[in-house]
């Protein structure tokens, strides 16, 4: 039977079979050095080399690609130096993720590789952002996806697919069906037929071809690709294919039936493509030695520059800097003395925040449920979609990790986003995307990740265990994410227009009970409140209440009271970072502290804080610093529960225990 060139000439199908040796020959040199003990682990694709190296080279080279940890071929066919590579896989300094990040944990901007996590479905829907950004930019680009059989089983290959449909995103999906995740067989994962039959359930396209013959996948994806582009719409794609070795050389393969191996070593994509090859007379034997023979030659010299390479330099500063990028205000204002400013209420200044961003950002895109016409659940962005239309003002399905991964997709072609969760609670949904993702981009391959969270939280409104916590603290034990929480209108809309313009991820927490219960004057013009700088509510004496949120309502209320007590407030508005110097300030004033705020006690932002205080203030005390925190319980529907529940309710018993000293 005569060989399917698919169109291609001799040179192209010869660049091919040299693109699909390259990664064989690496991997059986660096299998040999894992022997000998040179490097510490590896995750070998042997037997799958025409999936990574066929889809890529059938998309444009500034096309993102979302590859997983045996996808060699991805990065040799963006034509990624072997020897930077190899610095990367033994942790040193020249490696792209500067020793930060194992394997092929990392990214590349300059090659369009987004950097994988171990969690491997979250990377499905960060490729829909990126196919997001494409779509409103209406750029002819289409994004490309890797999974195993195995992540097909996570909730986010489910989310990512169906937000992918429903978007109508140009997005390639790229299951490699290898049998085995890890050791647990197919038929342990799923019952249908096909992944491929999985498509139709989310309204897409989907096809089964055979994973191992280079020219079929080359020219499937390359028509697919063409496909998601012309009508805007996702794909999948199941490529059948095997594993020769162990998930990685560590667990060995004693789980997979011999005779698997036998079968599937005549099917191996190299030898096969080669033989075709040969066979047709589009390559002879001494060619074919020659490539082999120079891509050898290739390898020992890239290994040796690697070798020559800069050993890590271990500088702790730098590790510290690294976790956040740079942040600014983009022109903002953070003087608004002199501005003129009207009364608005807590809800009014956090739209008026968002407004103006979406004015001075044209990547700015707000993501949520309900937020479009029906302008969310508590009508903070009512208006915003009939002014800056629903590509921007974007309903989203119910699927909290895939609205956070697609932000941090839009991110990775320069756009900025806001996700707004229903209910702060309902964040648990996508906290992987959050503390592994979005958290930790900017340190592993200096990513930005302009995403900004917003949090309605807190109870006080008689909504129960699911509507009313306070989880602030989940986050402020994160690096790479920021943590704001104001309590005045006037910081909503700073701390948020900072936020946006801040190219870190930051949670943004907003007291649903104080989005019509106070109000107070906000600057109409745009202005930033600089994140993680406090802010002094009034000078005192006798007593310091550190607090934020709702704590700085229920510190007010009670220090207009009690007249009689010099009471000292400060409002962190940052948890994450926090300022420390304020709070030595306050510390250093009064001489007995008071740690206030909603959440629980144990583990509480208040504990971070009394401990620091502890350490590093201890001689100006002259009592010990108290916390003052809502029960260790969840909280309670009924009201007068919830009241017993909150921290208000100890807060005159906690200033009287300090006064006493």
């Amino acid at each position: 039977m005569t060989m399917d060139r698919k169109g291609l000439g001799t040179d192209q199908l010869q660049e091919m079979y040299r693109q699909l040796l390259y990664p064989r020959l690496i991997e059986e040199k660096m299998l040999i050095l894992l022997r000998q003990g040179k490097i510490s682990k590896w995750f070998s694709g042997v037997g799958q080399e025409a999936i990574a190296v066929g889809a890529t080279l059938a998309m444009q080279p500034d096309e993102w690609i979302m590859p997983l940890h045996r996808n060699l071929g991805v990065f040799t066919a963006r034509n990624m130096p072997l020897s930077r590579l190899f610095m990367q896989w033994q942790g040193m300094q020249e490696g792209y993720s500067k020793g930060r990040e194992r394997s092929f944990h990392f990214g590349s901007r300059e090659h369009s590789i987004c950097g994988m996590i171990s969690h491997l479905g979250p990377q499905l829907a960060v490729a829909a952002g990126a196919a997001l950004a494409y779509r409103l930019k209406k750029e002819s680009r289409a994004v490309l996806a890797f999974s195993g059989e195995g992540g097909t089983s996570e909730g986010d290959f489910h989310e990512a697919l169906n937000v992918a449909a429903v978007w109508d995103l140009p997005v390639i999906f790229l299951v490699e069906n290898n049998g085995y995740a890890l050791s647990t067989p197919v038929q342990e994962q799923f019952r249908c037929l096909s992944i491929a039959e999985k498509a139709r359930g989310y309204g897409m396209e989907g096809v089964t071809i055979d994973g191992n013959d280079l020219l079929a996948v080359y020219d499937t994806i390359k028509g697919v690709r063409e496909y998601c582009i012309r009508y805007q719409k996702p794909y999948l794609v199941e490529c059948m294919t095997f594993r020769m070795r162990g998930h990685e050389e560590a667990s060995g393969t004693k789980y997979v039936p011999p005779e698997l191996f036998t079968l599937w070593a005549q099917k191996d994509p190299v030898a096969q493509y080669e033989q075709q090859l040969l066979k047709e007379e589009l390559l002879t034997e001494d060619k074919a030695i020659a490539i082999r023979r120079a891509l050898k030659q290739q390898i020992e010299e890239e290994l040796a520059k690697a070798e020559e390479g800069s050993l890590l330099t271990i500088d702790t500063a730098e590790e510290l800097r690294s976790v956040y990028a740079i942040a600014g205000t983009a022109g903002l204002t953070t003087d608004t003395n002199g501005m003129p400013a009207t009364e608005q209420r807590f809800v009014e200044a956090i739209r008026e925040g968002l407004f103006q961003s979406l004015e001075r950002n044209e990547g700015l895109v707000v993501m949520g449920q309900d937020i479009a016409e029906y302008g969310g659940a508590f009508k903070v962005t009512e208006g915003l979609a009939a002014v800056f239309g629903k590509e921007r003002i974007r309903n989203t399905p119910i699927c909290e990790s895939a609205v956070v991964g697609a932000a941090l997709g839009l991110c990775l072609e320069g756009k900025r986003a806001v996700v707004e969760m229903q209910f702060a609670d309902f964040v648990s949904m996508g906290f992987n995307q959050i503390v592994n993702n979005l958290a930790k981009t900017h340190y592993r391959w200096g990513q930005p990740a302009n995403v900004v969270i917003r949090m309605p939280t807190g109870a006080g409104v008689g909504a129960g265990p699911f509507h009313s916590q306070s989880n602030e603290a989940w986050f402020a034990h994160t690096p790479g994410l920021k943590v704001v929480y104001p309590s005045t209108p006037a910081d909503a809309k700073g701390l948020l227009m900072a936020a946006i313009e801040d190219p870190n991820p930051v949670l943004f927490f907003e007291h649903k009970a104080l989005y019509r219960s106070i109000s107070g004057p906000v600057p109409g013009e745009p202005y930033a409140v600089e994140i993680g700088k406090a802010r002094w509510v009034r000078g005192g004496e006798d007593v310091a209440i550190i607090t934020y949120g709702m704590g700085v309502i229920w510190a007010e209320d009670y220090a207009a009271a009690h007249p009689e007590i010099s009471l000292e407030i400060l409002d962190l508005r940052s948890l994450l970072p926090l300022d420390y110097e304020a709070i030595r300030t306050s510390v250093k004033r009064t001489g007995k502290v008071l740690v206030l705020h909603e959440d629980t006690l144990t583990g509480g932002v208040g504990a971070e804080v009394a401990a620091w205080i502890g350490e590093h203030c201890f001689n100006m005390l002259d009592a010990p610093v108290l916390r003052c925190a809502s029960l260790d319980t969840p909280v309670p529907f009924n009201v007068e529960l919830e009241k017993n529940f909150l921290a208000k309710q100890r807060l005159e018993q906690a200033v009287e225990e300090l006064m006493g000293y």
